[in-house]
């Protein structure tokens, strides 16, 4: 063997070890991602600089996962190639989003071109952030009633045209057809399910087949918190009377009504 073919040997073989490191190095990532997403705990710590002891839950099980692996701890952290670690936030937000493209993509799959329904809430993030939160509901193959959360779409406001709007492009980044949708379900907020151009009325207009269904345990939810300040209403008049039992007994008979419809 010349010298220019041993250090091509040489140079190969490097080249095979930096893609044997870089799979294990991915593969423990990963691997404390999927555990993170699965026990729906958070990433970041207050403080992930050296000095502080605790750097959160990603950098932690990281670290857990270099302390009992051999093969993990001289890739990791200090012995990284350069700036190859994978603890920056960009790249935890990146391997986040590739297991969520991973994930929709086992739901598309196990639906197999059925037909599907929608569940859909909005509500404010901490930040005070419109956001829209919609599950899929769906029959598999095995005749199953499944219910998969897809996503939050972020909205710019809560109008119906622009929930509207965020509903289309979350349901077509999923590669799915609003022909296949027949039922959208909402929990019955005026801005959800209004007179004239409300969102049941925008979407049923473009898409006759996709019926409207309120929520029910939202109903039940209402339906329990008027109760209860008829309850207090009832009894604060009553003061005193000592038949603070016979309201609640006859509160409770109305309850039971209430569900058994």
């Amino acid at each position: 063997m010349n010298q220019k073919q041993h250090v091509e040997t040489i140079v190969i073989k490097q080249i095979d070890q930096a893609r044997i490191n870089y799979r294990i190095l991915l593969t423990a990532a990963l691997d404390c991602i999927r555990y993170l997403l699965r026990q729906g705990l958070p990433f970041r710590g207050h403080d992930e600089s050296e000095k502080y002891s605790n750097k959160g839950n990603y950098v932690e099980l990281l670290q857990f996962l270099a302390d009992h692996d051999e093969k993990v701890r001289v890739i990791v952290f200090e012995n990284a190639i350069g700036n190859l670690k994978y603890i920056a936030p960009k790249i935890q937000k990146d391997l986040v989003n590739f297991c969520a493209t991973e994930t929709i993509d086992a739901i598309i799959s196990d639906m197999d071109d059925a037909y599907f329904s929608i569940l859909v809430d909005e509500s404010c993030d901490v930040s005070i952030r419109e956001q829209m939160a919609v599950v899929l509901r769906y029959v598999n193959k095995n005749g199953q009633v499944i219910e998969r959360f897809v996503g939050i779409q972020y909205v710019s406001d809560t109008t119906c045209s622009k929930l509207k709007e965020a509903i289309e492009q979350l349901i077509s980044s999923t590669n799915l057809s609003m022909s296949k949708l027949r039922e959208l379900g909402y929990d019955g907020a005026s801005n959800m399910r209004g007179e004239l151009n409300d969102l049941k009325i925008q979407i049923l207009r473009e898409y006759p087949q996709a019926y409207y269904v309120n929520c029910f345990a939202h109903q039940l939810q209402l339906q329990i918190k008027t109760r209860q300040l008829q309850i207090k209403g009832t009894y604060s008049e009553r003061e005193g009377d000592g038949d603070f039992k016979d309201v609640i007994e006859r509160e409770r008979e109305g309850l039971n009504q209430v569900r058994s419809r």
